[in-house]
């Protein structure tokens, strides 16, 4: 067996230093959960009445206490493509639980809006704290003592994360996610990019766009672009927690209903009753975290994870920062090319293999910790295997190599020696950069700066021809503490133009861009954010401003002395609308990005 590359060992160490005196402190919590008070043994006959009353066929089971009863968390609604199959689920989870002599019951819903939907809206600046809003139902759903087991239905960007956060808090209870899996291919993406720069330049029209939209997101099932979500579904199973490599096989598909049965019943053979109890908070530990970090690299996955993983992490009593993503981006070498960093699409890459071919991979190099807790049998071994049916029945095979390397390459000839997000510092503070789909020519930006506090400003800029330039483009007062930290892809089209024209363009934002920056460099999360003090709100139209992912830099390059004397301008008015009004109290007591912006951990910690 290989050894474990020595850089992943020293930053697995380090965090295991750094998190011990609060992952005792969470230890010590998911085992008093389940011995004292969140088990159905501490039910009243009146709690137990009203648990049941409405459990159908299920009731008998569910009053003796003689079987396991999971409790499913489920964001489903039909609005979200990608959540529009959670529909049958339940149903189907109940039945499965059935055959193995358990029970399930819909525990509760989570809200799942769909960035998609909100890109650009006043509804995005909800779009980061839906993930504590998400965690926060999930406790509450999980809140009623009746389950011994949890089944999590959830795919989207910030809802598996808050899922995680939420049912983290019962972590004795063994949990497994069940995906639904991604949308058959439609336009490719190549083509859906071309529309949009050419509606952003006026030379197609809306009704030009919106047919090449519907052609691209067309069905049932996520996004087939490799951004958060599908990035989601590659960390559950680095980490172990998903049926393996369930990921991405399509909706409405015989195997599909397969891995959701199989699901149920491995949950049932993993509680605390039997001889393999593996609980949620044993299964996320500290080499758990980082195998979700080398996920990340391996696979050019979303920088949103930047602020995901340090959260999830967090509600497991663990403490990991940007250094370490930066450490483990510089030995991890980048094994897939999905888009928006190459041509295919999720289907493509689980056609070449997918995360069977990377998970083996990373395990035969050394690249990955093997020897953690998941939900199959046999470890993350499983893992690099994938799932077929084989006489109707569900298999799992060796995929001996990849079956495209276009799009997925073995670690002996990766697309790149390192897994391209990088650490930037500087006066202006600490960002990170994915480059995995820039240029290399393109990873250092020195040009004056244009400041903006809205994205609809950058488009009339853009728009009045006032861009046509070497420009570094600053949107602050996006930060968390401002508004939430909405995306800012709706400026993606119009940098890209700007890019193509020959000009030098970056962005330098306290907001996000997510997993499908795409081409642009993008120096983004940047803490301390404008609001509150961050240098980012010193900055002056026309200051010359360096952004280098080659270096590591992200600086104002103005006089000292003159830098100091600046003062602060008056911030933007909190925002007043579409709901946003509701979050304010999110939005005061958020933490820093890199500490994974959640105002519900950092107030759950202060109180520790």
């Amino acid at each position: 067996m290989t050894d474990l590359h020595p850089v992943i060992a020293k930053v697995t160490e380090r965090i295991v230093k750094r998190s011990a005196p609060r992952r005792r402190q969470y230890l010590d919590l998911i085992e008093r959960g389940r011995d004292a008070g969140t088990n159905r043994t501490q039910l009243s006959c009146g709690n137990l009445a009203h648990a049941f009353a409405a459990s159908g066929e299920d009731k008998p089971a569910i009053r003796t206490g003689s079987a396991m009863n999971i409790g499913i968390v489920t964001a489903y609604n039909d609005m979200l493509s990608a959540h529009q199959p959670y529909g049958r689920y339940p149903e189907a989870i109940k039945i499965a639980a059935r055959e193995v002599g358990a029970t399930a019951q819909v525990a509760g819903g989570v809200p799942a809006m769909c960035d998609g939907v909100t890109q650009g809206q006043a509804g995005m600046d909800l779009s980061l704290f839906s993930r504590d809003t998400i965690a926060l139902s999930t406790a509450v759903a999980l809140s009623h003592a009746m389950f011994e087991g949890a089944a999590l239905l959830g795919i989207c960007d910030k809802i598996v994360p808050g899922l995680l956060i939420g049912a983290l808090r019962f972590g004795h209870l063994p949990t497994i996610l069940i995906p639904a899996g991604p949308m058959p291919s439609g336009l490719p993406n190549k083509e859906k990019v071309r529309i949009r720069q050419l509606y952003a330049e006026g030379k197609v029209g809306k009704e030009e766009l919106l047919e090449s939209e519907s052609a691209s997101y067309h069905g049932a099932g996520t996004c087939t672009f490799y951004g958060t979500a599908n990035s989601n579904q590659m960390m559950m199973e680095v980490m172990g927690l998903h049926m393996p490599c369930a990921s991405f096989v399509n909706p409405g598909t015989k195997l599909r209903s397969e891995l959701t049965r199989a699901a149920v019943h491995r949950l049932a053979a993993i509680g605390w009753d039997g001889d393999d109890y593996r609980p949620l908070g044993h299964c996320i530990d500290e080499k758990a975290i980082v195998n979700a970090i080398i996920g990340l690299m391996a696979t050019g996955g979303s920088t949103n994870h930047a602020i995901h993983v340090p959260a999830i992490a967090r509600a497991a009593g663990i403490h990991v920062d940007w250094t370490d993503f930066a450490e483990i981006s510089d030995v991890v070498p980048l094994l897939a090319r999905v888009y928006p960093n190459g041509a295919g699409d999720v289907n493509h890459f689980h056609a070449a293999g997918g995360m069977s071919v990377v998970i083996r991979e990373l395990l035969d190099n050394g690249l990955l910790h093997r020897d953690i807790l998941t939900v199959a049998r046999e470890g993350l071994t499983d893992y690099g295997k994938e799932p077929v049916l084989e006489d109707e029945a569900l298999q799992w095979r060796d995929v001996p190599a990849s079956r495209d390397e276009t799009i997925l390459r073995p670690v002996s000839n990766p697309f790149s020696p390192d897994g391209g997000m990088r650490l930037l510092a500087g006066n202006l503070g600490r960002c990170v950069m994915k480059v995995s789909a820039v240029d290399k020519e393109r990873w250092t930006v020195e040009a004056p700066a244009a400041i903006f506090h809205d994205q609809d400003d950058v488009l009339r800029a853009f728009k009045a021809g006032e861009l046509e330039r070497d420009v570094v483009v600053v949107m602050r007062f996006q930060g968390p503490r401002a508004n939430g930290m909405p995306e800012l892809h709706k400026l993606t089209p119009a940098l890209g133009v700007l890019q193509d024209r020959g000009f030098r363009v970056a962005l330098l934002t306290d907001g996000r861009m997510s997993g499908a920056s795409g081409k642009v460099p993008a120096a983004i999360h940047l803490s301390p954010e404008a609001l509150g003090g961050g240098p980012i709100a010193k900055l002056r139209d026309g200051d010359m401003v360096r952004v280098c992912a080659q270096e590591g830099l992200v600086e104002a390059l103005v006089d000292a002395a003159e830098w100091d004397a600046r003062d602060m301008p008056v911030p933007p008015p909190s925002p007043y609308d579409t709901g946003r009004e509701l979050f304010a109290l999110f939005r005061r007591h958020s933490d820093l990005a890199e500490q994974g912006a959640s105002p519900v951990l950092a107030a759950m910690e202060s109180e520790l």
